[in-house]
C-alpha cells in the first residue's frame, strides 16, 4: 500500500511579486495605521499645549570702518582693508561678552519677575506688574530665589507661601514680610487668579541673554544682523535693545581708552620736560645775573638757534623711540589686542597702522573660534599662522622705523657737534652762557611741542564716535518660531504613518506561523489538495457542527467539498481508499478535518468508517456522543472484538471506532499485526477508511499507519502551524519512500496581513499543480454562499 501510484518528480515553484497583495497587506490593517496617526496627532496636540512658544526678535547694527580725527585729511585715501565677515564674527563675540550683557541687564527691570498660572502652563507676565512689590531690605547675594505663590483672599488680605507646597501665611496689604532672607511688602491689591513672583539678580538673566546670535545681514556689507529668542517676546525685544545700546557705548569706551593712554603718555613726558625746563631757566637766570651778561652777537645767536633746533629734534625722536619700544613689547609679549599709544610725528605710518588693525581683527576672530574649536584644531592653527605672519611684518616695520630714527639721531649728533665747534671759538663766559641758553631753549621748545600734541590728542578723543551704530531697533514679534503647529502636525502625521507601516512590517517579520497556501508552496514540493476555510461560526467543543456540515451553502462547506473532490485524484486505481490524517502537533485540526471529510463523503452515499487511532488524546468519541470505555485499544489488545468496538451513526450514516482507554504502550499496539489486519478487513467493506492519528511531530505512533495507508493527508492550520511544519511531509516521503503525501491547509481566514507578497504558478496550471483547489478568496459576496455579512456591509439585507 506504500506506492499505489507513481507521481512525477515535483517541479520547482515559480513565484512572482504581486503588488496588489503588497497593497492588501497594508490595507488589511488600515486601522492600525489610522490609530498610529491619531495617537501621533494627539501627542502633538498635547505637546503644543504644554510646550511654551518661543519668539524671536531681531535688530541690526552698522559697523563703522574708522573714526574721524582732527588731523585726518578729508581726501586722504583709506589704507585699511576690512574683511566684513571676520569683523562681524569678532564683534559678535564682544556682544556676547559678560561685560556687555551684565551692563545691559542693569538697564532693564530685572529685580522682580511675575508669573500667572494657567490651566496648563505658567506664563511670565513681563513687562506687566499685576501688583506692586516694594523691597525694604535685601541681602545682595544670599536671598531665596524660589517662587513666592500669592492668592487674594479679600480686599485687605492675601495668602503667601514660599514654594508651591510651602505653608500659606495670611498677610495684610502693606505689612512688611520677612521671608527668604529679605524684607518686602505688597502694597497693591492682587487680582483674581494664581500668581507667583521671584526676586532676581543680574546673573539670573545671563543665560537668557547669552542666546543671542549674530551674522551678516547681507554679503559684503558691514551691517550686522542680531537676534534673540525667548519665551517672552517683550523681554526679548527689551533685552536685545539694551544689549545693542550697551555694545555701542562699550565700543566707544574702548576706543577712547587708546586716546587716553596717549594723553597719559604725553602727561608723563610733560612732567619730565617741565622739571628740566625749570632747572634750565633757573640756571640761565643765575648765570646772567652773576656774570652781568645782557646779550650776544648775532652770529652767536644764530649758532644757538641751530643748536637748540637740533637738540629739540633729537629730544622728540628720543620720545618717539620710547613709544616704539612700548609697541614692540606689546607685539612680543601680548596675545591680546594691540594699542598704538603714540604717533607724535606720524612716523607710525598708515602701513603699520593697517597691519596692527588687521592683527587685532585676527586676534578677535581667534577668540571667537576658540568657543567652537580646540586650540590644536585646523581653523585655530591657520589663524595662529596668519597672526604669526602679521607679527613678523609688524616687527619688520618697527625695525625699519627704529633704523630710520637712529640714522636721524646720528645726523643730528653730527650737526650738533659742528654747532658746538663754532660756539667753542667764542670767549668762555659767552660759551657757558650759550650752553645754558641752549638747554633752556630746547626744553621750552619740547615743552611747547608736547603741549600742542596733548591738545591735539584731547581734541581727537573728544571727536571719537562709536564703531557701531544702531540701524534697526528690536520690536516684539508675537509670531512664535517654535513650536510651529502646522509643521508639528505634519511631522506627527508622517511619524504616525511610518509607525503604522512599521508596526505591520514588524508583526510580519516576527511572525513564525503559516497563513496561506503560497507560504506552504514556497516551503515544500508536497502538493496541496485543498484549502479549508475558517468555520464561519463558533464551534462547540465536540465538533458536532462539523459532522452535520451546518451551513451547507457557506464558503466553508464548499471548501470541504473541494478537498473531497480532490481525494478522487489520489490512489484513483483503488476502489477502497485508506486515508491517514495527521499533523505536526495537536490543535492543528486533524480531527476536525477528519470529521468534515467523513461528513461530506457520507453525503454522497459513500460508505465511511472513521478510526480514532490517536490512542493518547483522542476526542472523536465526543462528536458521536459516545463514551470511550471500549475502542481501538481494546481491540488491538485482544480484549474486545471488532463488532464490540464498532459504532454506527444512523443519523450521518458513518461507522466509527473510538480510541478506547489510553493504553500504557500506544505506539507498540499500532505496530502490531492486529492493526494491519484490521485495515485489511475494513478496506473491502468501505469506500473510505479514515484514520485519525496522533501528531507526528510529538510521537511516532502514526508512522506504521502512514506506511500502510493509500493516501496520507498532512494538516497545516493557518495561524497555528509554524514554518517547520511544511517540511515534515516531504521528509516523511523521503525517509519512507512515499508518494502519497498531500497537504490540507485548515482554518484559512484570508488574513492579508500575513499573506505572502508573491503569487505562485499553481493558479496558471504550472509547477506542482496536479489537483484543482481554491481558497475561495474574494468569492464571499458573489451571491452563491450564505456567509454572515461583514460589519461594514450595512446596506445588505439578511435574505440577500
Amino acid at each position: 500500500m506504500n506506492n499505489p501510484e507513481t507521481a512525477p518528480n515535483p517541479k520547482s515553484v515559480r513565484q512572482d511579486i504581486d503588488f496588489y497583495k503588497i497593497f492588501k497587506v497594508f490595507l488589511s490593517r488600515w486601522y492600525w495605521i489610522a490609530g498610529c496617526v491619531v495617537i501621533a496627532l494627539i501627542i502633538a496636540r498635547i505637546n503644543l499645549l504644554f510646550t511654551p512658544p518661543i519668539y524671536q526678535t531681531s535688530g541690526s547694527l552698522k559697523l563703522q570702518e574708522s573714526n574721524p580725527t582732527i588731523n585726518t585729511m578729508a581726501n586722504a585715501p583709506s589704507t585699511q582693508v576690512y574683511n566684513y565677515t571676520d569683523k562681524i564674527q569678532a564683534e559678535g563675540f564682544v556682544i556676547r561678552s559678560n561685560d556687555v550683557i551684565m551692563n545691559a541687564i542693569s538697564n532693564i527691570d530685572y529685580k522682580i519677575s511675575y508669573y500667572l498660572k494657567g490651566r496648563i502652563r505658567t506664563s511670565e507676565l513681563y513687562p506687566q506688574k499685576p501688583f506692586k512689590i516694594e523691597i525694604l531690605q535685601q541681602d545682595s547675594v544670599n536671598f531665596d530665589r524660589s517662587k513666592y505663590y500669592v492668592e487674594a483672599i479679600n480686599a485687605s488680605t492675601f495668602a503667601l507661601s514660599l514654594g508651591e507646597k510651602g505653608a500659606k501665611n495670611t498677610i495684610r496689604y502693606g505689612e512688611p514680610i520677612k521671608m527668604g532672607n529679605m524684607v518686602f511688602k505688597i502694597t497693591s491689591p492682587i487680582p483674581p487668579g494664581s500668581y507667583s513672583f521671584k526676586f532676581n539678580t543680574k546673573e539670573d538673566f545671563v543665560g537668557r541673554a547669552s542666546g543671542i546670535s549674530t551674522g551678516e545681514a547681507a554679503r559684503f556689507t558691514n551691517i550686522m544682523y542680531i537676534s534673540l529668542t525667548d519665551a517672552n517676546p517683550v523681554f526679548a525685544a527689551d533685552m536685545l535693545n539694551a544689549i545693542m545700546k550697551e555694545y555701542v557705548a562699550y565700543d566707544a569706551a574702548q576706543k577712547r581708552r587708546s586716546a587716553s593712554q596717549t594723553i597719559e603718555f604725553i602727561n608723563n613726558q610733560l612732567k619730565l620736560v617741565n622739571r628740566k625746563a625749570d632747572t634750565a631757566g633757573n640756571k640761565l637766570t643765575d648765570y646772567k645775573v652773576k656774570n652781568k651778561i645782557i646779550d650776544l652777537g648775532s652770529s652767536t645767536q644764530m649758532d644757538i638757534g641751530k643748536l637748540s633746533d637740533f637738540e629739540k629734534q633729537k629730544s622728540i625722536i628720543s620720545i618717539e623711540m620710547v613709544g616704539i619700544k612700548q609697541l614692540e613689547n606689546q607685539i612680543n609679549n601680548s596675545r591680546g589686542k594691540i594699542d598704538i599709544n603714540m604717533d607724535l610725528e606720524g612716523n607710525v605710518g598708515t602701513l603699520l597702522g593697517g597691519l596692527i588693525s588687521q592683527l587685532n581683527t585676527f586676534i578677535l576672530s581667534r577668540e571667537t573660534k576658540l568657543t567652537q574649536f580646540r586650540p590644536n584644531s585646523q581653523p585655530i592653527q591657520e589663524l595662529d599662522e596668519q597672526i604669526a605672519t602679521l607679527k613678523a611684518s609688524i616687527r619688520s616695520n618697527i625695525n625699519s622705523l627704529k633704523e630710520r630714527n637712529l640714522k636721524t639721531l646720528r645726523y643730528l649728533d653730527s650737526q650738533i657737534g659742528q654747532a658746538n665747534q663754532n660756539i667753542s671759538k667764542i670767549p668762555s663766559k659767552e660759551r657757558d652762557f650759550v650752553q645754558f641758553q641752549t638747554n633752556f631753549d630746547v626744553n621750552n621748545k619740547v615743552l611747547t611741542y608736547l603741549s600742542e600734541k596733548k591738545l591735539e590728542s584731547e581734541m581727537n578723543a573728544a571727536a571719537i564716535v562709536p564703531g557701531a551704530a544702531i540701524v534697526n531697533l528690536a520690536y516684539p514679534s508675537y509670531a512664535a518660531i517654535s513650536p510651529q503647529p502646522q509643521r508639528l502636525y505634519s511631522f506627527a502625521a508622517m511619524l504616525g504613518l511610518a509607525c503604522g507601516f512599521g508596526l505591520i512590517l514588524l508583526v510580519r517579520f516576527l511572525n513564525p506561523y503559516i497563513y496561506d497556501k503560497e507560504t506552504v508552496e514556497a516551503l515544500t514540493n508536497t502538493p496541496i489538495i485543498g484549502v479549508i476555510r475558517k468555520f464561519p461560526e463558533y464551534i462547540d467543543k465536540d465538533n458536532r457542527q462539523a459532522l452535520s456540515l451546518s451551513k451547507p451553502k457557506s464558503v466553508f462547506a464548499e471548501s470541504v467539498r473541494s478537498v473531497r473532490t480532490n481525494l478522487s485524484f489520489l490512489a484513483s486505481h483503488k476502489k477502497s481508499k485508506t486515508i491517514c490524517i495527521t499533523s505536526e502537533i495537536s490543535g492543528e485540526g486533524k480531527s476536525f478535518v477528519t470529521v468534515n471529510l467523513a461528513g461530506t463523503l457520507a453525503l454522497i452515499d459513500k460508505k465511511i468508517i472513521l478510526i480514532a487511532a490517536d490512542l493518547r488524546r483522542s476526542k472523536l468519541h465526543k462528536v458521536f456522543g459516545s463514551n470511550n470505555k471500549v475502542g481501538l485499544s481494546s481491540y488491538l489488545s485482544g480484549q474486545k472484538t471488532l463488532e464490540e468496538v464498532l459504532i454506527h451513526d444512523d443519523v450521518h450514516n458513518i461507522d466509527f471506532i473510538p480510541s478506547g482507554p489510553v493504553p500504557p504502550n500506544p505506539s507498540e499496539l499500532l505496530h502490531t499485526d492486529a492493526m494491519k489486519k484490521l485495515l485489511e478487513i475494513l478496506a473491502p467493506q468501505y469506500d473510505y477508511v479514515l484514520v485519525d492519528t496522533a501528531p507526528v511531530g510529538l510521537v511516532s505512533d502514526a508512522i506504521p499507519l502512514i506506511r500502510q495507508s493509500d493516501v496520507n493527508l498532512f494538516v497545516i492550520r493557518s495561524g497555528k502551524s509554524q514554518y517547520r511544519a511544511a517540511a515534515i511531509p516531504e521528509r516523511l516521503s523521503r525517509e519512507y519512500g512515499l508518494s502519497n503525501m498531500a497537504i490540507v491547509l485548515n482554518a484559512f481566514g484570508d488574513d492579508a496581513l500575513h499573506s505572502n507578497y508573491y503569487t505562485t504558478d499553481y493558479a496558471r496550471g504550472g509547477g506542482n499543480s496536479t489537483y484543482y483547489y481554491s481558497d475561495y478568496s474574494g468569492y464571499a459576496g458573489s451571491g452563491y454562499y450564505e456567509d454572515p455579512k461583514k460589519w461594514w456591509q450595512f446596506w445588505k439585507k439578511k435574505d440577500e
